[in-house]
């Protein structure tokens, strides 16, 4: 891979903007400083893009769509195709710049950059997905189809967490399905989907296809209001998804919102105490529990599992977070200081709430480096749904436990949570997984797997507060999402089909 992109931006101490098909300096004067989680050190300075930049790019797209619109399904995934095999190619230079400026595990930032490939794996079978339907004699000599075409600029607003994956759940499906795309990244984390771009270009795409903007609120609320973007997907927090939600529909716009969760999982008293101490570590602490996905919840069902906290305090005390690089990590920082300010503001109120503080990792420390945003694997026991440990989500590596005696009480405390993004049961007996997939409200289930995130040839279906719309991300419904539904019907009266002599029919 040309790293000009990223070698120019450590050069310049600047992240340029996309537009029409470029890599452009921005010409504003408002710019976001960004560090490195694990120093503070400063990487590079992202721009807010200004009016005229935005403005810019948004006509653009809608020229580019007016073109990429009737370019037939088979030849836009062929440049789909030339994609993936590029992000296949520089995975892993991809993965070092994504570990660099979120803090990741160099081997987190790789299933990062893996999972978004897939979806772009899933985009190439677009010539499928896109299409329609067809019925002959609906009524006498009436028959009636229907095909799906794209709808025209779409946006997507990504977060910091998965800088590589989320993006690629968006513009490439965007793109496949004929439409343009204006993508605005989180600004923490802008190196990667630069990357993505670079690559993206050079797959061959024609230029103005994709735009990326760089920027805060005021990029995103131009974008919500902009007539002419039609569709706006975004991954956040709960208070800026409703947000999103609300003005973009306002706006007559179609919107998917994916936001927060707090992701219980069910431990009954059969369950291998082993895989379930395994898949609370890893899916509590992974990524420092920066994951919309993570489980931070764990219900134990039954006296039988009481005892069990301390099987699961000592495997979390067994891990410990560090620099990328360091290979005996379990996870990095988190991404900046506002948010270990937070996580330490809620872990140090959790004891006066009542709840069983059993490992605090508020004051972590790394050596050598004493400026890095770290947290410490947090465990609280004996907690209740009244604390703030429990209705919020916390965000870092922490894992609240909660006892209860039955599976049916287990099931009315997550239905009553208001988020419904995933959730996962352990157990050996077949009645009680499926007695949980079948009562429990939560859009995404797993029974055995502590992170049930679908494959993308399924959709991404959080629920309740944790999702605003109609459609999910990737998978069938996200080519609905991107796409509308034209139905046709015809009549041909038999009266008038031409005869006589000489009728021919030549095939070229």
């Amino acid at each position: 891979m040309s790293d000009s992109q990223i070698d120019r931006i450590r050069s310049a101490g600047t992240v340029p903007l996309f537009i029409d098909g470029e890599f452009v300096d921005s010409r504003t004067t408002d710019w976001i400083e960004l560090s490195n989680p694990a120093t503070q050190d400063v990487i590079a300075q992202v721009p807010v893009a200004t009016d005229d930049e935005m403005t810019r790019a948004v006509a653009s797209a809608r020229v580019a769509f007016r073109e990429w619109r009737d370019v037939p399904t088979i030849e836009r995934v062929r440049y789909l195709f030339r994609y993936q095999a590029l992000l296949k190619e520089h995975q892993q230079a991809i993965a070092a710049v994504l570990s660099e400026e979120t803090g990741k595990t160099f081997a987190d930032a790789m299933g990062d950059v893996w999972r978004g490939i897939e979806v772009v794996e899933h985009g190439c079978g677009m010539t499928t997905h896109m299409m329609g339907e067809t019925t002959e004699n609906v009524a006498r000599n009436i028959d009636t189809h229907s095909y799906v075409h794209p709808i025209g600029v779409c946006a997507g607003i990504t977060p910091f967490n998965f800088p590589a994956m989320i993006p690629l759940w968006m513009y490439p499906l965007a793109v496949a399905c004929g439409n343009a795309f204006i993508l605005k990244p989180s600004e923490q984390d802008p190196l990667t989907p630069t990357m993505l771009t670079e690559l993206f270009a050079q797959a061959g795409f024609p230029k103005g296809l994709l735009q990326v903007l760089h920027g805060d609120k005021r990029q995103v609320d131009f974008l919500l209001d902009h007539p002419d973007v039609r569709a706006v997907s975004f991954v956040g927090s709960v208070p800026v998804a409703e947000h999103v939600y609300r003005r973009g529909t306002d706006n007559l716009k179609r919107v998917q919102a994916m936001a927060g969760a707090k992701n219980h999982m069910i431990v009954m008293p059969d369950a291998d105490k082993a895989q379930v101490v395994s898949a609370l570590v890893g899916s509590s602490c992974g990524a420092a529990g920066q994951r919309c996905m993570a489980i931070s919840v764990a219900v134990l069902v039954g006296e039988a599992t009481r005892d069990w906290v301390d099987d699961i305090e000592a495997a979390l005390a067994d891990i410990r977070p560090g620099a990328p690089g360091d290979d005996g990590a379990a996870y990095g920082p988190l991404i900046n200081r506002k948010a270990r300010d937070r996580v330490r503001e809620i872990i140090r109120g959790a004891a006066a709430e009542g709840a069983d503080v059993r490992l605090d990792g508020a004051d972590c420390v790394v050596e050598g480096y004493p400026d890095g945003n770290w947290i410490g694997p947090t465990l609280f026991d004996n907690v209740t749904t009244g604390m703030r440990v429990y209705q919020e989500e916390i965000f870092g590596p922490a894992l609240c436990v909660i006892h209860v005696d039955t599976l049916e009480e287990a099931i009315e405390l997550v239905n009553a949570n208001p988020y419904g993004n995933g959730t996962s049961i352990f157990t050996r007996s077949g009645a009680a997984a499926r007695k949980y997939q079948h009562e429990t409200e939560v859009g995404q289930v797993g029974i055995n797997v502590p992170i049930p995130v679908p494959a993308p040839f399924f959709s991404f279906t959080g629920s309740k507060h944790s999702f605003f719309g109609d459609l999910h991300a990737y998978g069938k419904q996200a080519v609905r999402f991107y796409t509308e539904t034209k139905t046709v019907l015809s009549r041909w009266p038999e009266t008038d089909v031409p005869d006589g002599p000489n009728m021919t029919i030549n095939m070229k």
